[in-house]
């Protein structure tokens, strides 16, 4: 059978075996784009889930923050302008002056955006309007940090936004959910956070993209509801299941919890479990790394976010899910070596320092994490030049951790091939060399799957 796989920006195509499966990493079935996104966004508000409608929680001098996804979110269209245009409109029904509104991006350890980049994803007239009183997060400034304490039930450290805990009310607006990845208290309990608190949940173990059963989310549950409880008054979200990266198909308002659990049980049908999906373990699995990665957007790939973040991470869930222990992962992508050192000032410096001393991303993570969160240099890039967090570069390298399920790693097409050999990873000129190398490990007979990657998300 031939097969068309990502490679980079382009793609190639491979004759493989006929005995080979094809599994499908995207939705199993795609819902419809919203026919008017400014109704159902108004629906939305009109009747909440869990919570009364925005007009009904603040008086007339109350002061608003709303907060609102940072461009990680592979969302492009216009949920965000179109969602705070209309809570403006709710608040200034209730009396509120937009001069009372503060907006805030929510890039947690993501680099801040600068104003053209904002005006990408909220409009260039709210960035225009809002001028100051617009800001981007930053996990790094003590006067901005408010420390609520421990959770009662397994004491994480709940750190959050000064706007957060002294604003009458708190909006959230999500853009769209990466199957039970983001969304819920992850918005505003890490978007809105600081290192020791996001720590607790991003760890090589700790991150999951589930949509059934998430246990990222369970931890990160009992923080909002311990960051509710201290502050004596509920956050207001709103929640959006995107069609595609332009369009979105559902939009919910109302408590945290509420639109969660609604917008989840919408994705339930999309993306069924994965094991279920597969209808069986495989030996092989041959898939392609476009150049795209949430961690990319107005920047470009690197071998970090190619052949793990992305490689191993994004896309190789299905992988540990039905692959059976030692197989083999063939994924082809040319994966050059180039660094944005603007965008992410640590990465390079994680690639020649920390890989080749251990691929181990618990070792990574106790040996580097806590040295690399608290760099002054690159936490002076973060906060002043538009870089990631420093600490960003060693959690990409987290899904290393699959390296203990998968037996080896073989890349196709890498333009150089000292770069994939890099992590140890081998290298081969063609998919089919790469399958018959395979074959030889595993049999003549051995289960072999095609995965079909989801679309490049791209704004």
């Amino acid at each position: 059978m031939n097969v068309e796989l990502p490679y980079g920006e382009s793609a190639l195509t491979a004759t493989l075996p006929d005995r080979t499966r094809t599994l499908s990493n995207t939705e199993a079935v795609t819902p419809t784009p919203l026919a008017d996104l400014d109704a159902a966004v108004a629906q939305a508000l009109a009747k909440p889930l869990g919570l009364p409608p925005v007009r009904e929680l603040v008086k007339s001098d109350a002061t608003v923050t709303i907060a609102f996804d940072d461009a990680t979110v592979p969302s492009y269209g216009a949920i965000r302008s179109v969602a705070i245009g209309a809570l403006l409109r709710e608040l200034e029904a209730a009396g509120v002056s937009r001069r009372r509104v503060t907006l805030i991006c929510a890039n947690a350890l993501h680099r801040k955006l600068r104003p053209a980049e904002l005006a990408r994803i909220i409009g260039a007239d709210l960035v225009a309007e809002f001028g100051d009183r617009l800001l981007c997060h930053d996990a790094e400034d003590p006067d901005v940090l408010v420390n609520l304490g421990e959770t009662d039930g397994h004491g994480y450290p709940v750190i959050t936004h000064r706007l957060v805990a002294e604003s009458d009310l708190t909006i959230y607006v999500n853009a769209g959910y990466m199957r039970g990845f983001n969304g819920g208290w992850k918005s505003v309990c890490v978007g809105l956070s600081t290192y020791d608190t996001i720590r607790v949940t991003h760890t090589p173990d700790g991150m999951s993209m589930s949509v059934h059963g998430n246990r990222m989310h369970a931890v990160l549950d009992e923080m909002g509801h311990h960051l509710e409880r201290r502050l004596a008054r509920r956050v207001f979200k709103v929640d959006t299941m995107l069609a595609d990266p332009h369009h979105a198909a559902m939009v919910v308002a109302g408590s945290v919890d509420d639109t969660r659990r609604a917008i989840l049980t919408a994705m339930a049908a999309r993306f069924p479990p994965r094991r279920e999906a597969a209808r069986g373990r495989f030996d092989v699995f041959v898939y392609g790394v476009a150049d795209a990665s949430p961690y990319a957007v107005f920047s470009h790939m690197n071998p970090i976010l190619t052949l793990i973040s992305s490689g191993l991470g994004y896309l190789g869930g299905l992988v540990e899910a039905v692959g059976t222990p030692g197989c083999t992962l063939i994924m082809t992508t040319p994966v050059p070596e180039r660094w944005d050192r603007v965008a992410h000032p640590s990465y390079p410096e994680v690639w020649e320092r920390v890989l080749p001393l251990t691929r181990d991303p618990y070792e990574i993570m106790h040996r580097f994490a806590d040295d690399y969160a608290r760099r002054p240099d690159y936490i002076e890039a973060y906060r002043e030049r538009f870089g990631f967090h420093p600490v960003h570069g060693i959690l990409a390298v987290y899904p290393l951790k699959r390296l203990n399920h998968v037996g080896r790693v073989i890349v196709v097409g890498a333009l150089d091939p000292a770069v994939p050999r890099h992590l140890g990873f081998e290298v081969a000129a063609s998919v089919e060399e790469a399958v018959a190398r395979a074959e030889t490990i595993h049999g003549r007979d051995c289960a072999l799957a095609h995965v079909l990657q989801p679309a490049p998300a791209r704004p």
